[in-house]
């Protein structure tokens, strides 16, 4: 069998879910082909993602000439299938955020796709996002009457589903993934019932055998958390540096480091200066996978204010690590966690419950802290395995599908 993965921006420091995803499906020997529509545009700080990168088949980096040469070759595979994948275009197109200039340059990256789909025998396609991806997906699809599914991880879509015309995706692909049943409720909601068996659950995950020890509980004070993630709205680490100022004014020893780096790094800059945080808080920028995990186990907690997100990779990488984990109760975090028994849940946007959480993980005992982070280690390595989750994929990936979409 052999799969290709559609993409928006890979390899990218974020995206490291998707990269374990295709190596565990690869170890079933399923054929990963991957088609990415443009390469990350910093530097990739991790080995495994650079060798993605060598990899991976990026769409724009062909040039506008080999770009519109496949739209004729489409045409001459298939007239129908280009004409009515136009036509799709420009349905996909109304009501769209993107606009329909946006849209015809998926029109002619589908084509690109499309074109490799056939060359190299690629019997389906799989999309991560329901966003342009998925978009250059189902267009291909319909060139080369190939079909396609996708996963949706929000909470993008979640936010936008008429703009993206995520329906409209669901409704055309084989099948559709969520990856946690807080997202697939949500995908359930934008379609009619008779859609609803063909969203199903398969989780993120980790590779257990990069997880096979554990780093001792640290005994060492003061208190550090860690946040991981980009520095954006949406991950609250203004809400973050609000409760630490707050936990300073109660006199307690914490330190914070936040690794990662975005648009509002000198948002962040400026609120740990003004409430007078720079010998609390530490910033390290982006990191490889090696130097996320050295900052979690060196930490007694993670902590993450998130106001929006899927089903966070990180709280897998501090549980299996066997860290306690202080997280907002939001989307499928709860799925992941248990409060209470691996971390404390809080209402997100809330700056002292935050720092009621963190006061009351600060002073807890560590043995009790190291039981969490004991109990949180069993669950994932439970129910996050990747080889396990990428066994359902691909048994999704071998059915039969739909003879049309509806």
């Amino acid at each position: 069998m052999k799969i290709g993965y559609i993409l928006n921006t890979y390899p990218a420091p974020s995206h490291s879910f998707i990269r374990r995803e295709i190596r565990a499906l690869e170890r079933r020997g399923v054929g990963v082909v991957r088609l990415a529509m443009r390469p990350f545009d910093g530097t990739l700080v991790d080995p495994g993602d650079r060798e993605e990168a060598a990899q991976t088949d990026h769409v724009l980096s062909q040039g506008m000439p080999a770009l519109i040469w496949s739209v004729f070759l489409a045409g001459l595979h298939s007239p129908l299938g280009l004409w009515r994948a136009l036509a799709l275009t420009l349905k996909a197109a109304r009501g769209s955020e993107a606009g329909l200039i946006k849209h015809l340059v998926y029109f002619i990256e589908a084509a690109y796709v499309a074109r490799q789909v056939v060359a190299r025998n690629i019997e389906r396609m799989h999309a991560h996002f329901g966003t342009n991806a998925t978009t250059v997906a189902m267009l291909a699809a319909q060139m080369t009457g190939r079909p396609y599914s996708f996963t949706v991880h929000g909470p993008e879509e979640f936010d936008k589903p008429a703009a993206l015309a995520l329906p409209m995706k669901i409704r055309r692909a084989d099948f559709v993934v969520a990856i946690s049943s807080f997202g697939r409720s949500q995908l359930c909601r934008l379609v009619e019932y008779r859609h609803w068996s063909r969203i199903k659950v398969v989780h993120c995950g980790i590779e257990p055998q990069h997880y096979e020890t554990v780093r001792p509980y640290p005994e060492t004070r003061p208190v550090t958390l860690v946040n991981v993630g980009r520095f954006s709205e949406q991950k609250g680490q203004m809400i973050l540096i609000e409760a630490m100022a707050e936990v300073m004014r109660r006199g307690l020893d914490v330190d914070l480091t936040l690794v990662g780096d975005g648009e509002l790094r000198r948002v962040i800059e400026r609120a740990i200066a003004h409430e007078g945080l720079g010998h609390r808080i530490t910033l390290t920028g982006w990191q490889d996978e090696a130097g996320v995990r050295r900052a979690i186990e060196g930490a007694h907690a993670l902590v993450l204010p998130s106001f929006a997100e899927g089903l966070p990779m990180v709280v897998m990488e501090a549980m299996v690590a066997a860290r306690p984990v202080i997280a907002t109760w939001i989307a499928g975090v709860p799925e992941l966690m248990q409060a209470g028994r691996t971390g404390w849940l809080v209402p997100a946007g809330d700056a002292q419950a935050l720092a009621e959480a963190i006061t009351e993980m600060a002073r807890t005992p560590a043995e009790t802290l190291r039981r969490m982070g004991t109990t949180g280690r069993a669950r994932v390595m439970m129910r996050h395995n990747i080889d396990t989750e990428a066994a359902k994929l691909a048994q999704l990936f071998a059915q039969r599908p739909r003879t049309q979409p509806d």
